[in-house]
This record gives structure tokens, C-alpha cells and sequence, in this order.
């Protein structure tokens, strides 16, 4: 049975097919960041490219697949002699688990023979395994973000170093790296994504008839993988064929002064920071003229490069869409005096047109143009920042025709909030706000060791062997270790948290002022966790129901469209609120246990729905504060006689409670502070 769905059977993914492409045959671009909804085949190409990659010769026995044609290899393992074995295997595909530890990743000591035997002896990490390979990075934005730091590095590197636990090493490592993600579960930061060279966005197609193709092919596969992979043997051979001629063919590609002049107009007209992009962009350009079967960069080059290369940098903050215009584009592509381009040359395989040439050869039919994927023009394209409506485009005022007085009140521009962390020292993910063990941060203490990986404590590893010495019948210096005198270091650190806002917005809340300024509150929290790795969600409760309007997450996208929608008015049923937000820390706990939440109530404290209304509210609160949930409770009643319902509220809670006279953005983000 073959192990991986064969790449040209793909239906609609054209644009994430190119970039692959051109990153295995360039992998100096800088690999590739997949976007896109669930069930949307990213997982099933990436693992499928390593298939249709030519195969590669290493030095036989070589830990670190050394090319035998390198003059000077780098690899802790040579020198090697001229007459080494050679052995020729397939390019590896190497999975980088989300939970991967730094050594893991890099390499470390190896433990057991160092103690044991006294020898320093490096154990290679998965960039030495993924060398001259593909590094594949599944959720990529839920990675530790030093471990995409340190992948970045070393792809534009093209080597990686140790340097920890006594040992120092360097070795090479250049690989594709390609990284996939659903972006409402949080995004990469716009300094990260920077660094992937090229991106795409992918979505199921909106065509029922290519629908029906992927149904087919799945199924098809599915009850015969044997011969489903027949059928597109030839179609694999071809496009192996064409990519070892594109590898050969890149670095004969002539980047002309006209080609690069063109390159630093689309970026400038585009806006983007720094000179990556004009890079990768030159880079992509070749790998698609090499992948054509031409030594010239054309204009249909550029084009395809800097659809892939510059959509992701022309983000510049959390709310900002990636994507670029198109037409504008071919406005610059098009604005100059040089004669038209000359008929390309034939592709190596004489059976792909490069005028058209934004698709591997191979596609058979069914994976043409996808009219709703990626790279149609009916709107499957990445949408521009200036087609979408930010949350203060929207309609703030009462709907018209709406008896019970319900208002639509925008969020003002977010703002940067100061710092605040949950009391005490947790044991969450790592992250960038309250105090925590992790694997990272400064060494407090020593463990033994349970698993593989980890940071050793060399103190507490001979304190843990030096009583057995004798009893293990050590002669003459050094000490007689074995595996059970290891011991880690435990490190303090930061984790992420998840803040619960639980919103009151029932009539009483209705004012515009004040919505406004909760929801801005809000945004600029959760902005603040988008850059700390936070998770934050929103519950909002009127007339006879609780919704959560935002499930705990770091998608500030979604969030920004959401709680620009948000409605209030009517009735207030706090006890159907408080039990949603019972119910969200409920499944959070089992779904991820090691993240501390804080439950923010935002109310007057009314309860005006159902019988016993306030009577069923405390009694909830009593049993959300018998649970152990961190709370704080703040008081939006406004007016010279006040009822204090919200302090009865907060008693019932047993959390903090505050009265604001008036509820504004700022003064909401520092109560939230120094409650936290």
C-alpha cells in the first residue's frame, strides 16, 4: 500500500502545489506557510511532495547525509575519504511534533554515554535528520515561538549549531521547510511569518463539480490504493522528471537588471519592510523560470513569485488580512518601455505550456483552475485589507424597526495594555505572561529524569551518584554514574493564560459609550495575548440566553469581526451567563488542563430573567467559586443610588470586585491587571 495520497491527485490546491514546487527546487526561498481551514488537504500534499522528489546520494553510515559530491562537507562525522560509500535514498520528510523540546530539535549530549563512559558524544536532533529533506511543521502556529525562531534560523542558515552541556557543534542543514496552519487557532506573529519565504492560502473548493472530483479520487484511493497509485505513476515520473531539470536548471538562470529593478518595484509599491522580500522574491522568480525550462526571468515569473512571496509581509498588525491586489500587480508588471516577452521555450517534459505556467505539469484533469481555491478570480483569492470591514466600519447605530431597543456599538482602535499576570507560579504552556515551570528560563530546582530530552543539572547529577560509589566499586578517579543518578533541571519561566470575559449586554448595558468601551477593552487584550500567546474568549449574555461569541483563542481576525457584531439589549439572565462560563472553563480544563483561566464578569449585577432570577445567579457563583476559578467582578452600575448587586455578585463569587462609575476601556484593562 502506498504511504502517502500521490501529490498529483490533488484536486484545486494549484497555488500550494507551486509553492512546494519551487521551494524544492530553491530551497534557499525559505520554505512555505500553508493557510487554510480544516479538511483542506494541507497535510495530505505536504506529505506527498517527498514522493515525487528525485532521490539524493549521502555518504554511507553518515549521520548526517552528506553529500559525496561536497568538497567540504559539513558534518561531525567526517572527514571522509575519497572512496566512501556512497548509498542513494529517498528525500526524508521529517515531522516536527508541536510539543518538540529544544533538544529534540537540535540535538544535545548524549547523556548515558557521557555519565557512563566519560565520552562526549553529540546526539544529532531532527534538523540533522531533515537535511537535504523536507522539515514539516503541522500547526505551526501553536510552536513554542524561540523553536520557530530556531527553525527559521537555521533554514536561512543552511547549518545549525550547538552549543550547550559541554558540547560543540556545528553540521549542515539545509532542508524545505514547510509549515501548516488553521488560522482559527491562532496566527504567527507578523515578524514570523516574515520569515517563511513564500505563503498560501488554500480553502475547499467552492465548484460542486470539483468537490465531486476529490469525493471520487479519496474514495477511489481509499478502496484500492494499489491502483489508484497506478493510475498516476506516470504523472509522479513526470513531475520527478521535471524537478531534477529545474534543480539542475536554477542556478543557470540569468536575474537580469531589468528583472531585478521590476522585483524592487512590486515590493516597493507594496510596502514591504525590509529587503526579504525583494530576495525571495528574485529567488522564487528563477526556481519558476528553472521549473519552465528557461535560463530568462519573464514577467510571468515575477508575477508568480510575488503572489506567493509578498501577500503575508504586507501584514503589518494582528487585525491586518494578508493579501495583495492583483491588478495593481499587473499595472507594475506592465508599466515600462521593454519589448514584449519572447515565446518561452518548451518545458523539459514538452507537455506544459509556461505561458500559463502556475501549476506543476503533472495536474491531471479535475485539478485545473479551481474556481473558488486559492488562485481564482471569483474570490478565492486572499482578500486585501481594503475589502474587508474592520469593527469600526460598522453600523453603530440602533437597527431600525428594533422595538426592544437593541444597539450595535463599534470598539474604538485597540491599544497597546500594560502587563498582567496571574498570582503564583503555574506549570502551563509556555508563553509570555504569568510565572511558571516550563522548559525554558532560568534553572530553580533539579528532577529526575522520566522521559528523553531535557537540560541536565550536572550539580545534582553528581550529588545523586556520589553516596553509591563505593557500594558500586569505583577504582581510582571519576565517578561510577548510571542512568538513575540523571537529573534535569526544572526551569521558571512564563506560561500563557486564558482570560473569560462574561459580558452583560442587556438593556442596562445598552449604552453605546459603554459597549464601546468594553469592547475595546477586550480587543486590546486580546491583542495583547495574540503577542503573549494567551487565549482569550467572550461570553455575552441577554434577553433569555448566554452566547459565547468568541471561543477561547489567539485569532484576533475572527475576534475583530465578532465582537464588531456584537449586539445589546433586552433582558438580563446572569444565571445562564455564569453557566456558560461554567461550561467553557469546563471543557477547557479537560482540553488543555495546564493553562490557568480568570473569569471576568462585566455586569451591574441585575438578573431580570426567569423565576428567582438573582437567587439562581448567586447560586451559580457559589458553585464557580467552590471550583477554584480566579474571578473578578466589575461593577458597571452607574447612577447616584446604587443597589450593589454586583458586590452581592462578587461575595457569591468569591472574587474581586470593583465599582466603576463610569466603565471605560482604560480603567476595565487595569482592573483586569491587578486582579490578575
Amino acid at each position: 500500500m502506498p504511504q502517502h495520497y500521490p501529490f498529483s491527485a490533488v484536486v484545486g490546491s494549484d497555488d500550494m502545489a507551486l509553492a512546494l514546487t519551487l521551494s524544492a527546487i530553491s530551497p534557499s526561498i525559505g520554505g512555505v506557510l500553508v493557510r487554510g481551514e480544516k479538511g483542506t488537504a494541507k497535510s495530505t500534499m505536504v506529505r506527498a511532495l517527498a514522493s515525487v522528489l528525485p532521490p539524493i546520494d549521502v555518504v554511507s553510515g553518515d549521520r548526517f547525509s552528506t553529500d559525496p559530491r561536497e568538497s567540504n562537507p559539513l558534518s561531525p562525522d567526517g572527514p571522509f575519504d575519497a572512496g566512501a560509500d556512497v548509498e542513494t535514498r529517498p528525500v526524508r520528510l521529517v515531522e516536527l511534533p508541536v510539543g518538540a523540546t529544544e533538544d529534540r530539535v537540535l540535538g544535545s549530549l548524549h547523556l548515558e554515554k557521557a555519565l557512563a563512559d566519560g565520552v562526549t558524544e553529540y546526539e544529532p536532533g531532527l534538523l540533522a535528520r531533515a537535511h537535504r529533506g523536507i522539515l514539516y511543521v503541522d500547526e505551526v502556529n501553536l510552536l513554542h515561538d524561540h523553536l520557530v525562531d530556531l527553525l527559521l534560523d537555521a533554514a536561512a542558515m543552511g547549518r545549525s549549531t550547538v552549543e550547550r552541556d559541554g558540547v560543540s557543534v556545528e553540521h549542515a542543514a539545509r532542508f524545505v521547510l514547510i509549515g501548516t496552519m488553521n488560522p482559527e487557532e491562532g496566527e504567527l506573529r507578523p515578524q514570523l511569518l516574515d520569515r517563511f519565504g513564500l505563503t498560501v492560502e488554500v480553502t475547499a473548493p467552492r465548484d460542486p463539480a470539483a468537490r465531486v472530483e476529490v469525493v471520487r479520487r479519496r474514495l477511489a484511493f481509499e478502496a484500492d490504493p494499489d491502483a489508484f497509485a497506478a493510475r498516476h505513476a506516470d504523472d509522479e515520473a513526470r513531475l520527478t522528471d521535471r524537478i531534477e531539470a529545474a534543480q539542475k536548471l536554477v542556478d543557470q538562470v540569468d536575474l537580469s537588471d531589468w528583472a531585478l529593478l521590476k522585483i524592487a518595484e512590486v515590493c516597493t509599491a507594496f510596502e514591504v519592510d525590509g529587503m526579504r522580500a525583494d530576495i525571495v522574491t528574485a529567488r522564487a522568480a528563477a526556481a519558476h523560470a528553472a521549473w519552465n525550462g528557461r535560463t530568462g526571468v519573464l514577467r510571468d515569473d515575477i508575477r508568480a513569485a510575488a503572489r506567493l512571496a509578498l501577500p503575508h509581509r504586507r501584514r503589518r498588525k494582528p487585525f491586518d488580512a494578508p493579501g495583495i491586489d492583483e491588478d495593481l500587480l499587473d499595472q507594475i508588471l506592465a508599466a515600462d518601455e521593454r519589448p514584449p516577452d519572447p515565446e518561452p521555450e518548451p518545458a523539459p517534459d514538452g507537455d506544459h505550456d509556461p505561458a500559463s505556467a502556475d501549476e506543476p505539469a503533472a495536474t491531471p484533469p479535475g485539478q485545473g483552475s479551481d474556481p473558488g481555491g486559492p488562485g481564482s478570480a471569483d474570490g478565492g483569492s486572499p482578500p486585501r485589507p481594503s475589502d474587508r470591514h474592520s469593527p469600526d466600519d460598522r453600523d453603530a447605530e440602533p437597527r431600525a424597526g428594533d422595538s426592544s431597543g437593541v444597539t450595535v456599538a463599534a470598539p474604538q482602535q485597540p491599544y497597546r495594555p500594560k502587563l498582567f499576570t496571574v498570582a503564583g507560579t503555574g506549570a502551563g504552556e509556555s508563553g509570555r505572561r504569568s510565572r511558571a515551570i516550563t522548559d525554558t528560563g532560568r534553572r530553580v530546582g533539579a528532577e529526575r529524569r522520566t522521559g528523553q530530552g531535557g537540560s541536565i543539572h550536572l550539580l545534582e547529577t553528581i550529588r545523586a551518584a556520589a553516596p553509591h560509589q563505593r557500594v558500586r566499586g569505583r577504582q581510582g578517579p571519576g565517578l561510577a554514574f548510571r542512568a538513575d543518578d540523571l537529573r534535569l533541571a526544572v526551569r521558571e519561566g512564563h506560561e500563557s493564560n486564558l482570560i473569560l470575559f462574561c459580558v452583560d449586554a442587556s438593556g442596562s448595558m445598552a449604552a453605546r459609550r459603554r459597549m464601546e468601551q468594553v469592547k475595546t477593552a477586550i480587543l486590546s487584550l486580546l491583542m495583547d495575548a495574540y503577542q503573549r500567546r494567551d487565549k482569550v474568549g467572550l461570553i455575552t449574555f441577554r434577553q433569555d440566553g448566554a452566547e459565547l461569541a468568541l471561543p477561547p483563542t489567539g485569532s484576533v481576525d475572527i475576534a475583530a469581526t465578532r465582537l464588531g457584531e456584537l449586539p445589546a439589549g433586552g433582558r438580563t439572565p446572569l444565571a445562564e451567563g455564569l453557566l456558560q462560563a461554567a461550561d467553557v472553563l469546563r471543557r477547557e480544563r479537560v482540553r488543555d488542563p495546564r493553562r490557568r483561566p480568570l473569569l471576568v464578569v462585566v455586569t451591574d449585577g441585575r438578573a431580570t430573567y426567569g423565576p428567582d432570577a438573582l437567587g439562581r445567579a448567586h447560586q451559580v457563583a457559589a458553585h464557580l467559586a467552590e471550583s477554584g476559578v480566579a474571578g473578578l467582578v466589575v461593577d458597571c452600575e452607574t447612577g447616584r443610588f446604587r443597589m450593589g448587586l454586583a458586590h452581592d455578585l462578587a461575595a457569591h463569587l468569591m472574587a474581586e470586585y470593583v465599582a466603576l462609575g463610569e466603565v471605560s476601556a482604560a480603567d476595565l484593562t487595569d482592573v483586569v491587571k491587578r486582579a490578575a
